[in-house]
């Protein structure tokens, strides 16, 4: 299935859904252009997309698939594709593995997550099978167990890895553990996920042959958003042109940015998709152009990645680049905020991963240069300490496989919040 003209994709929406009917009401009849349009409210959009009597779908849901996606707002909501809009998807998307690394007859072992509606594995599975270069596909599963896995691994010869981040690790984790080689291992491919500098010590640890790489920036509810670019930074990607459109927006007014360089949030436009049309649609992310390339730009985190412990805000990004500052012997490979409250105020805890077989030698020292180092940055909260609004920051040593994870997904849930609600 070809991509579509854009001026032919909204005018189908348009026509179709009530939704984005509504959302043009007061657009010109003929309006063909993405800076027309308005950017999609997320809460709207999913207010609108019910299971049941969808106000964003096109037409009747009697040919697709149903997936799950916690798109952006943190609820779990429903995404839906032809068969033909899959096949373009996976097709698509295969291609881009190329740019991974990907070489004829490699033997991919599958570690996204299956079933519940949730789209990962398959997705892998089926970009892969649709590749444009032949490979032996390994169709194991994030929930299996490391005594199942592992052996797998090794009794296959396994030299390709695909999971979400979390899920190598803990995978290392247990390789570690065990005392095994797997020494078929060179490529290892992540998503769903950002892949930090502390969890890219324990995967070199566990696979010191492999090289860590993206799989590619996609996801169900906002369809294709970018292909790897080779180099040294997985973080950056191109568009899937001409499949998709993925624009970059200023933060405050919504303009598109062109100059390298400056962050916004990625909001992005399916070319393909008619049943659950995906336009202006904010992916969840934020990035910058590279000016390396065509389409290149560099993802820099989400949006929302971030939490609200008092009167101070914080991002996780401000937590991880203080824990890189202070961890100058590499003993941290993961990290967890937790957001308590006792004593009628709330606390920040940072859970520290180590890998198995570290010692608490210097920790002490590291817990109290990562808090340093963070109230460096953030001095908004060491302010509310003083002032008794919020509890000091504090550090809880675990091991990575103790890091709260989705059940579901296997991805790390970066902030925890263990505040009552009630």
């Amino acid at each position: 299935m070809s991509a579509q003209h854009l001026s032919d994709l909204i005018r189908f929406a348009r026509h179709n859904s009530s939704f984005y009917r509504d959302l043009y009401a007061s657009l010109p009849p003929h309006a063909d252009r993405l800076t027309d349009l308005p950017v999609v409210d997320q809460q709207q959009f999913w207010a609108a997309n019910t299971l049941h009597d969808s106000r964003v779908l096109t037409g009747p849901l009697s040919e697709a698939t149903v997936y799950k996606t916690g798109g952006t707002t943190g609820s779990p909501k429903f995404s839906v594709y032809t068969r033909d809009e899959w096949r373009t998807f996976v097709t698509t998307f295969g291609q881009g593995l190329v740019d991974t690394g990907l070489r004829p007859g490699h033997r991919v072992a599958d570690l996204f997550y299956a079933g519940e509606l949730y789209a990962s594995f398959l997705f892998v599975l089926d970009s892969l099978a649709h590749a444009p270069v032949d490979n032996v596909r390994l169709p194991i599963g994030g929930g299996a167990s490391p005594e199942s896995t592992i052996p797998t691994l090794r009794d296959l010869a396994a030299q390709v890895l695909t999971g979400t981040p979390t899920t190598l690790c803990r995978l290392a984790e247990e390789v570690l553990s065990y005392g095994v080689r797997l020494d078929a291992v060179e490529l290892l491919l992540f998503g769903g996920e950002a892949l930090f500098d502390d969890q890219r010590r324990l995967l070199a640890a566990a696979f010191p042959r492999a090289e860590a790489r993206s799989v590619g920036y996609a996801s169900v509810d906002a369809g294709l958003l970018g292909r790897p670019v080779p180099g040294s930074d997985a973080r950056v990607h191109r568009a899937f042109t001409p499949h998709s459109v993925v624009e970059i927006l200023d933060d405050s007014t919504d303009e598109p940015i062109t100059e390298p360089g400056r962050p916004g949030r990625v909001v992005v436009t399916s070319l393909f998709r008619r049943l659950m049309p995906i336009i202006r649609y904010p992916a969840g992310d934020r990035a910058e152009w590279t000016g390396t390339g065509p389409g290149h730009f560099r993802i820099l985190g989400r949006a929302e990645e971030g939490v609200r412990v008092g009167p101070v805000s914080l991002y996780t990004q401000d937590a991880q680049d203080a824990v890189a500052t202070a961890d100058t012997t590499g003993q941290v490979v993961g990290m967890q905020l937790a957001v308590r409250r006792w004593d009628g105020r709330d606390g920040l805890v940072l859970r520290l991963a180590t890998a198995p077989g570290g010692h608490g030698h210097g920790r002490e020292e590291l817990a109290r240069a990562v808090v340093a180092e963070l109230e460096t940055v953030r001095p908004l909260y060491p302010d509310s300490v003083r002032a008794g609004f919020v509890h000091p920051l504090s550090v809880e040593w675990v091991r990575h496989g103790d890091l709260a994870v989705n059940p579901r997904s296997g991805k790390l849930v970066r902030v925890l919040d263990e505040r009552p609600t009630a």
